[in-house]
Order: C-alpha cells, then sequence, then structure tokens
C-alpha cells in the first residue's frame, strides 16, 4: 500500500465517524428496552418535546423523540417523563443520559493558552475542572446533562457514545 492510499483511507474512516449521529435519548427510559420508542411513541402526538423548557426534545421523522444539545441541555425537570402517555419516559427510569461528553483539547481555547470558562460556568454539577486557569476536564460528576455544548466558543465540547470510549 502506497502511503497516500493509507491516508486517503485514514481520513475515509474518520469522515465516516463523523456522519454516524447517535441518536440521545431524553433520560427516562428503561435502557434495556429502547425499542418501545419504535412501538409507542409512533402512538404520540410528540407531547414530551411540547413540554421541554430547554427546548431540545425535537421528534424525529420516524416520530421517536431524541435530545439536541444545540441550544441548551437537559436539566432534569421531568415534566417530559410526566406527561408521556405511552410509559415510554417513566420517573422511575430517570438515570444520566447515555453519552460522554469530552472535550476536544485541540479545538479548546483554554486547552491552546487563552483563558476560556465558558463551559465551566453553565456547569451545575461542577463536572468540569481546571488545571491552574487552563486545561479544563470533565470530571466524574458529569451527567452528560449538554448545557456546556452550547456555550462553547469554538464547538470544542463533543458526544461520544460511552461504549466507543
Amino acid at each position: 500500500m502506497k502511503r497516500r492510499e493509507l491516508f486517503s483511507s485514514l481520513a475515509s474512516s474518520f469522515s465516516k465517524k463523523e456522519k454516524q449521529e447517535k441518536v440521545v435519548r431524553p433520560p427516562y427510559f428503561l435502557q434495556s428496552d429502547e425499542s418501545l420508542f419504535f412501538t409507542n411513541c409512533i402512538e404520540c402526538e410528540g407531547l414530551c418535546s411540547t413540554v421541554c423548557e430547554e427546548n431540545i426534545i425535537v421528534i424525529q421523522e420516524d416520530l421517536t423523540p431524541k435530545l439536541d444539545f444545540s441550544n441548551s441541555g437537559c436539566t432534569y425537570c421531568d415534566k417530559c417523563a410526566e406527561i408521556c402517555p405511552t410509559n415510554v419516559l417513566k420517573i422511575e427510569n430517570k438515570r444520566n443520559i447515555d453519552v460522554k461528553i469530552e472535550i476536544d483539547i485541540l479545538s479548546c481555547l483554554s486547552w491552546n493558552q487563552t483563558m476560556c470558562f465558558s463551559c465551566k460556568d453553565p456547569c451545575f454539577y461542577e463536572a468540569i475542572d481546571f488545571l491552574a486557569m487552563f486545561r479544563p476536564n470533565i470530571n466524574d460528576n458529569c451527567v452528560s446533562c449538554g448545557l456546556c455544548i452550547k456555550t462553547c466558543p469554538t464547538n470544542a465540547i463533543k458526544i461520544s457514545n460511552k461504549m466507543e470510549i
């Protein structure tokens, strides 16, 4: 294999991974039975999206809900679970959102010696530690609410599947 072929194959594998979007579900479903979204949610009128105070629940084309952190994050207010008429979302199933939040150190201003605390400020859970005034790291307090994502001026905060890490 020539060097150019090697780099082309590596680059194409990265671009394919970026195009795969993980559907992030509200944090109130029974994790072992995600199929309920495809059987029960299609009978609903998307009530969970209408009561979400942060407007992050989006009803997809397949009529199932997903979280969109581009405008805000989840405050775990329970309203989507309270209104769910099909019992897909239940308060007793409440847990952390099933993704991992990571900081891309190449894009992060603080990791590149520019003082920035925009990710730390909205965090209710004190989940972002800084080494001195630089190098933020996400600690174990993170509940994957996504409130830090929108506030990052360089989009350095990313979502990944927990299973990939």
